[in-house]
């Protein structure tokens, strides 16, 4: 592995943000050709990437984040007007917390990234793009320990006798967020667009949606625009119908919801490049066929939107019928197979050895960050892969 180029001193400033922000519960590691500098630059000026050190994972008020950087602003006020403007530009989280402003890092994905939508540029493009190919910063984001979100089926999916815990069905998860909501333009379609690749599976932008703090900090950032409950709920309900995969912070009380395509969607690319992706995934069922109803149609592997349904060769030559087969080791139990089924030969079981996810980010974070302080946990990411290219036979992680 490369070492990280020798930093300059115009880039200082950016090298200790990328170390501190390395630090917290999902990391930031150093790149080999710069990449992790030019996104905080994008981000940061030199003197907002020296503020955003003092602050930490955890919604910290003012006057903490002050006694930290009282040797770079001349006052309080002065570092207010420098943590507006850095919320604004999409580096760091804003909300109301006890009636007071707290402010905290995020990480690059899911974070400052998603963040960019309306401050896309190609070159943003290219170096984002750059720096998640390294070998580096896959280790260290596959390394968390648990997913920073997971995949809940669409609800027409969820048979009545199927045993969907509370927090694996979406009217659950809306009723208890906590408002404001906002709905926003899908960051990984935009992008696509603007490559010369619009998405195959939606014409709309308006798909994804925060709530919560993260609501309050896309307020603050004019971004987005701000919806009812009501509002949210038509638009989960339009995104199932044009079978988009619902996929939400990996909490019980949620702070986003993205609503994903196997066309645009990095998270779910990732997912189809990696041999053993449920290794880094959770997810609370998968699919399950019952051969005897199948009609062979080919809608279900035509739904799937991470290649876990193939077709095998037809079972019976005069009706010419095949039949699906369905990888149990990538299938994410979205339900949008499922719900595609016209002869109901589809449907979803329970995944087992499932742990339920965290209450919220606080727990969330504290589990990740105490994840990636174990002395192995780096060594435990390349063993699965491995052992996910020996099993799969799958070299095409070594060719990148």
């Amino acid at each position: 592995m490369k070492k990280p180029i020798a930093t300059t001193p115009e880039d200082l400033p950016y090298r200790k943000l990328q170390q501190h922000l390395d630090r917290q519960p999902v990391g930031f590691p150093p790149s080999a050709d710069g990449a992790d500098i030019r996104l905080l630059k994008h981000i940061f000026s030199p003197e907002e990437a020296a503020i955003a050190t003092c602050l930490s994972h955890e919604p910290q008020p003012v006057e903490v984040i002050f006694d930290r950087a009282i040797h770079m602003v001349p006052s309080m006020d002065a570092l207010k007007k420098h943590l507006t403007a850095m919320v604004k530009k999409g580096g760091i989280e804003f909300h109301q917390k006890n009636n007071q402003n707290v402010y905290a890092n995020v990480p690059l994905v899911v974070g400052s990234y998603e963040l960019q939508v309306n401050r896309l540029t190609p070159e943003f493009i290219r170096d984002f793009k750059a720096y998640t190919s390294e070998k580096r910063f896959g280790i260290s984001f596959l390394g968390t320990g648990r997913s920073q979100m997971r995949t809940i089926p669409v609800n027409k999916s969820i048979a009545p006798d199927l045993p969907a815990a509370e927090y694996d069905q979406i009217l659950y998860l809306l009723e208890k967020a906590d408002p404001p909501f906002v709905v926003l333009p899908c960051i990984c379609r935009k992008k696509k667009a603007l490559q010369g690749m619009p998405c195959k599976q939606t014409k709309r932008e308006e798909t994804c949606m925060a709530m919560g703090s993260i609501a309050q900090t896309l307020i603050k950032m004019e971004l987005g625009r701000q919806i009812t409950k009501a509002e949210v709920m038509d638009v989960i309900s339009r995104n199932q119908e044009e079978g988009l995969v619902l996929q939400p912070s990996n909490t019980r009380k949620i702070e986003f919801l993205c609503s994903c395509c196997g066309c645009c969607c990095s998270m779910l690319s990732l997912h189809k490049e990696l041999p053993l992706p449920l290794d880094f995934w959770e997810t609370g069922f998968r699919a399950e066929l019952s051969t005897d109803s199948c009609a062979g149609c080919g809608q279900c592997a035509d739904k799937c939107p991470v290649q876990a349904l193939s077709f095998l060769e037809p079972v019976n030559e005069q009706k010419k019928k095949a039949r699906p087969f369905i990888d149990p080791d990538r299938c994410i139990g979205c339900g949008q197979c499922v719900a595609a089924c016209r002869p109901g030969a589809l449907s979803l079981v329970p995944r087992p050895g499932q742990a339920p996810p965290p209450i919220n980010r606080e727990e969330l974070n504290a589990e990740l960050l105490a994840h990636k302080n174990q002395p192995l946990a780096r060594t435990r990411v390349i063993g699965k892969l491995a052992k996910g290219m020996i099993v799969k036979r799958d070299l095409r992680l070594l060719k990148n």
